[in-house]
């Protein structure tokens, strides 16, 4: 999508022609200063509407104050209407190259309650400035990370199905195939359900990255595990600059228990890759999935309805909240049977899983705000590396007592 420059007299022009750009409206309010509505998304049914996601370029700012108001924040979650995922402690990262990102400093926000708007006021340095949201992680990453290991034999990559989109839907199973899997450990994992929540998807990649390692630990993790990675539940999203629904309106962490291969079949592929598995008699012993909210850190699953459940998601929840970044804001969180009780299309992938199949499903969310852990804001190289710890404790904590 590109939208045209705004008052050559200005000569500052506003871009989203590239993979995951996106922004509404861009109004022209002084020179250098803009009002540009984040677009947001809403689902089937015209409601859930969340403006969790901006992503755009800016050309011929440099060396001039800008100032950029992000409006038209508020909509709906879960049917709650009024909620805001940009806040005022919500800090925007900034690329002048495209490749390295910084957050926004708190000298260059500023947060209007009143009319629920966030205000950047910033001089690039360079020509050309990305700003987004969180720091993007789109298919051609995902790409640019599997063509580095072309040949590993530890990966193997399957074609699942495909999005709406026609998009290829991948699952990678990463093992030592030399050793026999019938006492292997069995973890899947699955980041980016929700297109905006592109730090799933750079943990993922530090998970993947630990796995395929020459580190002496990975090798023993491959020996006596295999884990299946669902690197991007949705590549049409992450493409478009979505934020949490598929091109037919349907939230692909919700509709788990009204699967429809025509509207949703991004859901529908991962679905039968999982019951294919299990129903060829292969164990699972913990499924997780990954999420970002802004200022919320936990892990959730079915503590009371599986004790033994419980006991391995607490062993996991030590074993993060001890060796990683991990900052819990709350203790491991029972999760509901239904995101929207009594409504149907409304359970998650962990929900559905524990219902349908009884399976240790869990599901984590990180915040993207301050972590005390880090004493900062996190970055792309904090997710990379809790991806790698992610990978450890999740073996570890499936181990048990072994």
């Amino acid at each position: 999508m590109f939208i045209p420059a705004l008052l050559v007299l200005a000569s500052i022009t506003f871009h989203t022609n590239f993979d995951g750009g996106n922004i509404g409206k861009v109004k022209q309010v002084a020179p250098t200063h803009f009002r540009c509505a984040v677009q947001g998304e809403a689902d089937q049914d015209k409601h859930n509407r969340q403006a969790s996601w901006y992503y755009f370029r800016l050309d011929g700012a440099r060396g001039k104050q800008v100032t950029i108001d992000l409006v038209d924040l508020v909509g709906e979650y879960n049917y709650k209407a009024g909620t805001h995922p940009v806040s005022g402690k919500t800090r925007p990262v900034y690329s002048e190259d495209h490749k390295t990102w910084k957050h926004f400093s708190d000298e260059n926000l500023e947060w209007d309650e009143r009319a629920m708007s966030l205000r950047l006021r910033f001089t690039p340095r360079a020509d050309r400035i990305w700003i987004a949201h969180v720091p993007p992680y789109t298919n051609r990453d995902l790409q640019r990370l599997l063509a580095e290991f072309p040949r590993s034999p530890w990966l193997k990559r399957e074609v699942v199905g495909k999005t709406v989109g026609g998009r290829d839907m991948l699952l990678l199973t990463v093992t030592n195939p030399k050793v026999a899997e019938e006492k292997k450990r069995v973890i899947w994992l699955m980041a980016r359900q929700h297109a905006w929540e592109s730090p799933t998807s750079w943990v993922a990649e530090g998970a993947l990255r630990f796995l395929l390692s020459s580190d002496a630990a990975a090798a023993r993790i491959r020996d006596t595990a295999i884990f299946k990675i669902f690197p991007m539940a949705d590549p049409d999203g992450a493409a478009r600059g979505g934020v949490r629904f598929n091109a037919n309106g349907y939230d692909l962490n919700r509709n788990w228990d009204a699967v429809d291969p025509k509207l949703m079949p991004e859901i529908a592929a991962q679905h039968k890759a999982i019951f294919d598995w299990l129903d060829s008699g292969r164990r699972i012993d913990f499924f997780l999935t990954l999420h970002n909210t802004e200022s919320g850190e936990f892990i959730e699953g079915p503590l009371r309805a599986n004790p033994e459940i419980g006991t391995r998601i607490g062993r996991l929840f030590k074993i993060l909240s001890e060796t990683t970044t991990f900052a819990p804001t709350a203790q491991p969180r029972d999760a509901a049977a239904s995101t929207t009780p009594g409504k149907p299309g409304r359970m998650s992938v962990n929900q559905a899983l524990f219902h349908d199949r009884g399976i240790a499903a869990m599901l984590m969310e990180q915040m993207v705000e301050y972590n005390r852990k880090l004493e900062r804001l996190p970055t792309v190289a904090d997710r990379l590396e809790f991806g790698a710890g992610l990978a450890r404790a999740l073996w570890q904590a499936a181990a048990g007592g072994e």
